[in-house]
C-alpha cells in the first residue's frame, strides 16, 4: 500500500476523525456531517487556488455541492474576519493573502441535451448562477455547454431538428429513413464535432488542474455510467435507469429524462492531466455502496470511479454514513468501543448471510473463521442461540395486539406511512377501542407532474360543461358549501373504484379539485372556476418540465396529493378530520432548502401533538443524508415539538415507532420490532396505491433501484429482509408455525420502537451528523 501524502488542510481534518488507517488505494477523509464535508471542500479547493492562480477548475452542480458552495463565498467575502481566520488555521489553511478566483479556467462538467439554458433545471443555469456570477469567476475563461451556441446544420435549432427532444443515437450507425431523419443524422454529427472540439479546448489548457464531483446512483462520475470506457472524452451519450431516475426530479418525471440525452466529460478528460486534484465527495448511507465500489476495487468499467486510480492526488472526502460500508469502518465498528449485543446480533446475521447458511445449522468452527464473529466474547453456539432467541422476541412484539392506543402516523411526504408499515398499521386499524390520526407534514407538490394536473384539469373543465358538477349549483356553494362534504368526495371515489367505473372515478378527483380551486383561488361563481381552470391550463401549457411552479399550482398539486392519501385510510375508515395536512413552509422546491423554522415549521407539530394527544408516534427514521433531504428535516421538527411538549407534559409513557421504506433499510441488527407481512397485506397495499395514488401510478419520479412503483419496491424489500430472518429462524419456524399468521408470512418489516428521550438522543445525534452552522466553527 502505496504511503497517503494528505495536505494540511486535509491532515487536519483526518486528524479529527479519528481515523489512523485508510487500507484503500486511493485516499479517503471523512468527516462527521455534510456541512464539514462542505468546508473541507471548500479550505481545500482555497488551498489549491491559492497554489494555481491560473488553473483549469471544473466543478459539480446538484444538492451535495450546497454547504461547498456557502463555505468558499463565507470566507472569500470575509476573508479578514477573524472567526474566519481562526477557522481556517485551525483547519490547516494557513495563508497570508487571500486568493483571486479571476484568473482561473471554469469547464462545464455536463449538461442535457438538448434544454434550454435559460430555464432553472439546466447546469448551464445552475453554473453561470452559483460559479461564474457566484464565484465572480471570469466568464471569458469559461468553457461552457449551452444548447443555443452547439450550431446544427443550415442554422436550425434543436427544437426544430428534435422537436420532441428525443434523439435517436443509431442514426450514427445506421441510414435515415426520409428528410427529417438526415437532418438530425447530420446534427448529431454535428453534436459530436462540437464535442471533439470542447475536449481539444480542454486538452489545450493543459487538463483540468481541479475536479471536483459526487457519485451518482449507479457510480457515475459527470455522466459516465456504469460500464463506460475509463479513456472516454467529451461526448453525447444515453444514460441508464438509475441516472434518469435521479434526473426525473429536475427534468419534471422520468417519462421525460428517459428520453433525454446528456453531453459529459468522459474519464479520459477528468484523468488527461496526471497532475489532477480530482476529488469525490458524497454524503450519506444511501451512497455507502457506491462509493465502497469506488474504493474497494481495482480499475473496472463497472465502476467509473476507480479511474481515478491512475491519479496520485486523487482523494474521496466523505461523511461517515457515506463511509459505513468500507472494510476500515466495518473494523472500526466492532473495534471501537465495548462490546454489545448488536454487535453480535449484526456479526451473525451477516456471517449467515454470507455463507448462506442458517443459524441453527453454525459450527463454531464457522464462528471462529469469520472475521468479526471471532471477535464476539466467550463465544460459543450459545451466543448464536442467544441471536435466535432475540429474533423471536422482536417478531413476537411485531404481533402484538394493541388495544386503547392513540396512534399518530407521520410521513414526510404522502405514501411514506404506507410505504413503511402498511400492515402494521392495518391490523390495529380493526381494534375498535384504538383511536387513529395520520399527518402528512409537506405538501409533497414536486410528486404531481405538470402533465398530470393539466389533464385533470381539463377533466373537470369538460365536466363542468356537460353539468356534471353538480354542487356547483348549490345556492352557497361559492361562500361555504365548498368546504362541506370532503368526505364525501372520498366516499363517492372508493364506491366507484368498486364499481369499476372509471368515469365515476375521474369525477370524483374533479370535484376535489373544484372544491381546493374554489379555495385557493376565493372564487365566487361558476364562471370565475371556468375562467381561472382555463388560465391555470394555459400556464401548464406554457410551462416547461420541471419549471418551479407559482405558489397556487404547488398548492394545487399538494392538495391532489391530500386527497390521495386521505383515500388510502378511509378504506379502514378513517375520516378526513383526522387526516393531518401540515404543509410545512420549509418545503418550497428549491434545490437548497431552508431548515426548519420553530415558528413556520415546529410550532404547527406541537399544536397538533397537544390536540391528538397520542399514546404512540410512528415516523420516518432515516439515517444520516439517506433518502429525501425531507425526510431529515421533518423528523427535526418533530423532534424539537416534542422537545417543547416534554416540557408541558409527562411523556415518559409516549411510545416513538422509528420506521424506513424505500429510500434506505434498517439493518436487523438496528431494529428491535419485526412485524410478519402476508401475501394478502402485499396484494391490499398494491391495489390501495395503484388506486389511490393516482399521482403515483406511473412512478413520474421513481428510486433508482427499481424501474416501477414504490408499491412494489416496497414488497421487494418486505421479501429481501424476511429471507434474513429465514436464515435465523429457518423456513420450518414459520410454515410449521402453530400461529396462521406466523405461518402465512411472506415478507417482513423492521422497525425500531423507543421512549420519548431514547428517540431524542437519537435525534440530537442525527441532528450533529447533518447540521454545522455556516456562521460558526466546526
Amino acid at each position: 500500500m502505496k504511503p497517503v501524502v494528505l495536505t494540511n488542510v486535509e491532515l487536519a481534518f483526518q486528524k479529527r476523525s479519528g481515523r489512523k488507517t485508510c487500507s484503500t488505494a486511493i485516499p479517503y477523509v471523512v468527516v462527521q456531517n455534510f456541512p464539514n464535508l462542505g468546508l473541507l471542500t471548500s479550505l481545500r479547493f482555497i488551498e489549491w487556488v491559492a497554489g494555481n492562480p491560473e488553473g483549469v477548475i471544473s466543478l459539480p452542480t446538484g444538492k451535495t455541492p450546497e454547504y461547498f458552495i456557502k463555505w468558499t463565498h463565507r470566507l472569500l467575502s470575509g476573508w479578514n474576519k477573524a472567526e474566519n481566520r481562526r477557522l481556517m488555521e485551525e483547519h490547516g489553511l494557513i495563508l497570508t493573502k487571500k486568493p483571486s478566483l479571476k484568473g482561473l479556467h471554469f469547464v462545464q462538467i455536463d449538461e442535457f441535451y438538448p434544454i434550454n439554458p435559460k430555464q432553472h433545471n439546466s447546469f448551464y443555469d445552475y453554473v453561470m448562477k452559483y460559479y461564474i456570477k457566484g464565484f465572480e469567476l471570469d466568464p471569458a475563461r469559461a468553457l461552457l455547454i449551452n444548447s443555443d451556441k452547439i450550431k446544427l446544420p443550415q442554422e436550425y435549432s434543436y427544437s426544430e431538428v428534435f422537436p420532441n427532444s428525443r434523439i435517436d443515437l443509431s442514426l450514427r450507425n445506421r441510414e435515415a429513413a426520409n428528410l427529417q431523419e438526415k437532418l438530425q443524422q447530420a446534427s448529431i454529427f454535428a453534436i459530436d464535432n462540437w464535442c471533439t472540439i470542447y475536449e481539444n479546448k480542454v486538452r489545450e489548457l493543459g487538463g483540468i488542474g481541479f475536479f471536483l464531483g459526487g457519485l451518482g446512483p449507479d457510480g457515475h462520475v459527470a455522466f459516465n455510467t456504469r460500464g463506460s470506457d475509463h479513456n472516454s472524452t467529451t461526448r453525447l451519450t444515453a444514460t441508464n435507469f438509475e441516472t434518469q431516475a435521479a434526473a426525473a426530479g429536475d427534468l419534471g418525471g422520468i417519462e421525460v429524462s428517459r428520453n433525454r440525452l446528456v453531453i459529459t466529460i468522459g474519464l479520459g478528460t477528468i484523468t488527461y492531466n496526471p497532475d489532477t486534484v480530482a476529488i469525490i465527495f458524497a454524503a450519506g448511507e444511501a451512497k455507502a455502496t457506491v462509493v465502497k465500489n469506488a474504493l474497494e476495487n481495482p480499475p473496472d468499467n463497472r465502476y467509473p470511479a476507480t479511474v481515478l486510480n491512475r491519479l496520485k492526488n486523487a482523494r474521496f472526502y466523505l461523511t461517515e454514513g457515506a463511509a459505513v460500508q468500507l472494510d476500515d469502518s466495518i473494523e472500526r465498528f466492532y473495534r471501537k468501543g465495548s462490546w454489545t449485543f448488536e454487535k453480535t446480533e449484526k456479526a451473525v446475521y451477516d456471517l449467515c448471510e454470507k455463507i448462506d447458511k442458517y443459524a441453527h445449522k453454525l459450527t463454531l468452527s464457522d464462528l471462529k473463521n469469520d472475521k468479526f464473529c471471532s471477535l464476539i466474547p466467550n463465544l460459543s453456539l450459545k451466543r448464536v442461540q442467544e441471536v435466535i432467541e432475540s429474533t423471536r422476541k422482536k417478531m413476537e412484539l411485531g404481533l402484538r395486539r394493541e388495544q386503547n392506543q392513540v396512534f399518530l402516523h407521520t410521513g414526510p411526504h404522502h405514501d411514506d406511512i404506507m410505504l413503511g408499515i402498511f400492515p402494521c398499521i392495518i391490523h390495529q386499524l380493526r381494534e375498535a377501542s384504538n383511536k387513529f390520526h395520520f399527518a402528512v407534514l409537506t405538501s409533497g407538490f414536486t410528486a404531481v407532474t405538470n402533465h398530470l394536473l393539466q389533464k385533470l384539469l381539463e377533466d373537470t373543465l369538460h365536466l363542468i360543461d356537460a353539468g356534471k358538477i353538480e354542487m356547483l349549483r348549490y345556492p352557497d356553494f361559492f361562500e361555504q358549501g365548498y368546504k362541506y362534504k370532503f368526505d364525501k368526495d372520498v366516499s363517492h371515489y372508493l364506491n366507484k373504484i368498486a364499481a369499476n367505473d372509471e368515469n365515476g372515478k375521474l369525477r370524483g378527483i374533479c370535484h376535489r379539485l373544484t372544491r381546493a380551486m374554489v379555495q385557493i383561488y376565493k372564487l365566487s361563481s361558476s364562471e370565475e372556476l371556468v375562467s381561472q381552470l382555463e388560465k391555470n391550463i394555459e400556464l401548464l401549457k406554457s410551462s416547461y418540465s420541471g419549471e418551479k411552479n407559482p405558489p397556487d399550482i404547488q398548492k394545487l398539486k399538494g392538495m391532489l396529493r391530500e386527497f390521495e392519501e386521505e383515500l388510502v385510510w378511509a378504506h379502514y375508515g378513517v375520516k378526513v378530520k383526522d387526516m393531518e395536512h401540515l404543509r410545512l413552509g420549509f418545503y418550497t422546491g428549491d434545490i437548497f432548502t431552508p431548515q426548519p423554522q420553530k415558528e413556520r415549521d415546529v410550532l404547527p407539530v406541537l399544536k397538533m401533538l397537544r390536540r391528538v394527544q397520542p399514546t404512540v408516534i410512528s415516523l420516518a427514521f432515516d439515517p444520516e443524508g439517506s433518502g429525501p433531504d425531507t425526510h431529515y428535516k421533518v423528523l427535526q421538527a418533530i423532534a424539537e415539538a416534542l422537545r417543547q411538549w416534554k416540557k408541558e407534559k409527562d411523556l415518559s409513557d409516549l411510545r416513538i415507532i422509528g420506521y424506513r421504506n424505500v429510500w434506505y433499510k434498517f439493518h436487523p441488527s438496528e431494529a428491535n420490532v419485526f412485524t410478519p407481512v402476508s401475501l394478502n397485506s402485499m396484494a391490499i397495499l398494491n391495489w390501495s396505491f395503484k388506486y389511490c395514488y393516482i399521482s403515483q401510478v406511473n412512478a413520474s419520479f421513481p428510486s433508482h433501484e427499481f424501474d416501477g412503483p414504490f408499491s412494489d419496491l416496497s414488497q421487494k424489500n418486505w421479501v429481501d429482509q424476511f429471507k434474513k430472518i429465514q436464515l435465523i429462524l429457518g423456513k420450518d419456524f414459520f410454515y410449521e408455525n402453530e400461529s396462521p399468521k406466523v405461518r402465512a408470512t411472506h415478507g417482513m418489516i423492521y422497525y425500531k420502537e423507543m421512549k420519548t428521550d431514547e428517540f431524542l438522543m437519537h435525534a440530537r445525534a442525527l441532528e450533529k451528523s447533518m447540521e454545522g452552522d455556516i456562521t460558526t466553527s466546526s
